[in-house]
């Protein structure tokens, strides 16, 4: 039985509301479930090696339909190669039995895989394309020789006329050798052509093969696919059923993703409405090392993830009374915005966290709102916004009052002439850089590092940013440390680049400074706001060509 009881906790403890999965602080309840879960899986040596490339665990905490306080446990995927284990809810689905429809039909897919390598690795097709390219090779050198001397022989017959005194029979004669070979290359050209053809029509014979083969995998590929979306069928708390197909068809994405429904999050809501459990909170942990491209560090909690879950949540969680989003919690009405400098091409403000730089999917007030509210007489100004901040980043922000002034700044930015000096709050301590800085930043008391990591969107779970080599853009970040306090380290950053959370990844990422910014609930812990403040910006006005400093420090 998957239900763990609480023996010593009361209904006291519970929250008011469920849990919000994509943004939320772990209830002291889940953090006492999910310590006996991790207590539990570390004294599982089978899945040692495994577990030490790291999974997402979760639990549910529930009320029983007796009354009961307890939770379940879950794991994203399968673990050991199987989605049934005694400890931890089942899946949704269960697709995975050895002689069930989907094995078999794996099997078949997997079969047609190896029928494809078989043909296209063959001795027979091997000798046919050989053949191919030699009977090419030989046509082309026959091609190219009879080409040759025909440039030759029209070279003498133009030498001939050119020294004159041609008789008409001789002219004639010339035509003819002329026409004769042209005529000729035709011929041959024909002849090339039917054994060309004659040996790709053996290779043919195989590629048709491998061509009918992929079109029958890819169609069981469709339909198997489909018959999987189909059969996860999920519960939500009014008792409504919809499956993956249903769920996906009013989403951003209608082809629901590959592993859909296979996360802690869905496993757990559906054995707790399958089996007349109330949901009470809910948290999700990474356990074990992190991934390379990802940001996940081990035993720390995480929201579940956005491209896969949230569409299915957005189902299950119906009838349930859940927890506003702590994003639109943080992005209540300012009181007024700090403008720390203005003339008649730009207003510099200091933006406080939680405030929108500009519209987002959320229903906020952006930053450009604030400000006409609380400056009617910029009404008649086509205020935009040059760069952006994060959410939940604060401080300075430049805005243009017109298109002009809009794209003279901007142009700065592009092309990387506007100096940037971020202030963070990072959640440990973090060694001065081993190899520092010397050139432009002489002028700071502490050494200068770098990181580079090269950064694209993730798109299975989107704002989170990911590392990769292969297709991410370059992104480099200079950092100071100015100094430690009780346990925390408080840094400069001066991003050379502008990527999406390039320094909210840069300072968590392993191969970056592997400490997660204070309040980065992406990346890192939530806390009560995100400790990163952009403190300075300084550039060459485009209108007066004089340079300007902007200077706003950090209020945490």
């Amino acid at each position: 039985m998957p239900f763990h009881l609480f023996p010593t906790l009361t209904h006291a403890s519970l929250p008011a509301r469920f849990t919000y999965p994509f943004a939320y602080t772990p209830h002291q309840l889940c953090v006492k479930a999910a310590s006996e879960v991790q207590a539990y899986v570390a004294l599982q040596q089978q899945w040692h090696d495994e577990l030490r490339l790291g999974k997402m665990f979760g639990v549910l905490v529930a009320k029983a339909p007796d009354g009961q306080l307890g939770y379940f446990a879950a794991f994203s995927g399968q673990l050991a190669g199987m989605a049934l284990h005694d400890f931890f809810v089942p899946p949704v689905f269960d697709f995975m039995q050895p002689d069930g429809y989907f094995k078999t039909n794996e099997a078949e897919i997997t079969a047609i895989n190896n029928k494809i390598r078989e043909i296209e690795r063959s001795e027979a097709k091997n000798v046919a394309l050989k053949h191919f390219y030699q009977i090419k090779r030989q046509t082309d050198d026959l091609k190219e020789k009879y080409q040759t001397q025909m440039k030759t022989d029209k070279q003498r017959r133009d030498s001939m006329r050119s020294a004159g005194s041609l008789s008409a029979e001789q002219e004639a004669e010339l035509v003819r050798q002329s026409q004769f070979q042209k005529a000729e290359l035709k011929r041959l050209k024909a002849k090339w052509n039917e054994q060309i053809e004659a040996a790709k029509a053996a290779v043919d014979v195989f590629d048709n093969q491998v061509a009918a083969l992929k079109k029958q995998r890819e169609q069981m590929s469709f339909d198997l696919q489909n018959w999987l979306f189909k059969n996860f069928v999920f519960l939500n708390a009014k008792g409504e059923k919809a499956n993956l197909l249903q769920i996906f068809e009013s989403s951003t994405q209608p082809l629901p993703p590959a592993g859909a429904g296979e996360c802690c999050a869905p496993k757990l809501l559906q054995y707790a409405y399958v089996n007349h459990y109330t949901p009470v909170c809910m948290a999700e942990f990474w356990w074990g090392d992190s991934p390379k491209q990802e940001v996940r560090r081990h035993g720390d909690y995480y929201p579940a993830c956005k491209g896969k879950c949230e569409p299915i949540l957005r189902f299950m969680l119906q009838g349930l009374s859940v927890d506003e989003s702590p994003v639109l919690a943080r992005a209540v009405a300012q009181g007024g915005v700090e403008v720390v400098f203005e003339d008649d091409w730009y207003i510099v403000v200091n933006k406080p966290s939680g405030m929108l730089s500009v519209p987002g999917k959320i229903n906020a007030e952006s930053l450009v709102d604030h400000l006409l509210r609380q400056r009617p007489d910029l009404a008649s100004a086509s205020l935009m916004v040059v760069h952006r901040l994060d959410m939940d980043t604060s401080g300075l922000l430049v805005i243009a009052k017109s298109l002009d002034a809009f794209k003279k700044l901007q142009n700065l930015f592009e092309t990387r002439q506007v100096h940037k000096r971020y202030t963070a709050l990072l959640n440990g301590r973090i060694p001065y850089p081993v190899q520092p800085l010397i050139h432009e930043f002489n002028e700071f008391p502490h050494p200068v590092g770098r990181i580079s990591l090269p950064l694209c969107p993730d798109v299975a779970d989107r704002p989170r940013q990911m590392v990769n080599y292969e297709y991410g853009k370059e992104a480099t970040t200079f950092y100071e440390i100015v100094g430690y306090e009780d346990g925390y380290t408080r840094v400069s950053f001066f991003p050379q680049t502008g990527r999406t959370h390039q320094l909210r990844v840069h300072s968590a990422h392993s191969a970056g400074l592997n400490t997660p910014i204070v309040g980065d609930d992406l990346y890192g812990t939530p806390a009560m706001r995100l400790c990163l403040h952009a403190a300075e910006l300084v550039f060459v006005h485009p209108f007066t060509q004089q340079k300007v400093v902007f200077c706003k420090e950090a209020d945490f």
